[in-house]
């Protein structure tokens, strides 16, 4: 009989301790959590990436890759094909994209063709332009027909013809010949 009231003893005792140990191991890793969480700790691996593949593609330091809402959106976006009134991932033109990341983004609501988009702006120069401003291209004709959104060091995001959505730099020869101003959006 003392066997069987060993077993069962070892039994409950077990039982208990591994309740305990599961019990505080989880309040543990909600602490953890916690502390993750606060101001000035490290930021998320994901966001570390972002910052790292940007600055290399941006040539700049990761310290100023400091809008991660703004290139997470572009690397869920980059590669999407161009399609002339395309509004989504299956396919999208420049004025749709600028206008859905300045959606997402900025939430400021853009409307129209590059061409309107660009009489909504407040003209800049390219020594002035920041992270966000627009830079527009006059490719057909004499008319505003091509709209990217400027990032950093002369290079911009806009979705092409040929590559879809895609980093480019101002100074490429093709952006070069075709750029027509900056601009930015009017309060």
């Amino acid at each position: 009989m003392s066997i069987f009231k060993n077993k069962i003893f070892f039994f409950y005792f077990t039982l208990i301790l591994s309740s305990c140990l599961l019990t505080s191991s989880c309040r543990f890793n909600k602490e953890i959590a916690k502390a993750e969480n606060k101001p000035g700790k490290e930021k998320p691996v994901a966001s570390k990436k972002i910052e790292k593949k940007y600055a290399e593609l941006l040539n700049v330091p990761e310290s100023d890759i400091s809008n991660a809402r703004l290139y997470s959106f572009i690397d869920d976006w980059y590669g999407v094909p161009y399609k002339y009134g395309g509004k989504n991932k299956n396919g999208i033109d420049c004025s749709n994209f600028t206008s859905t990341l300045y959606k997402d983004i900025y939430n400021k609501t853009l409307t129209g063709s590059s061409s309107s988009i660009f009489n909504q702006c407040k003209i800049v120069s390219r020594k002035e332009l920041r992270e966000g401003d627009l830079v527009f291209f006059k490719i057909e004709k004499d008319e505003v027909s091509h709209i990217g959104v400027y990032l950093q060091n002369n290079k911009f995001v806009h979705a092409t013809t040929k590559k879809g959505v895609m980093i480019d730099d101002l100074d490429e020869a093709y952006y070069k010949k075709y750029y027509y101003k900056a601009g930015r959006l009017a309060n």
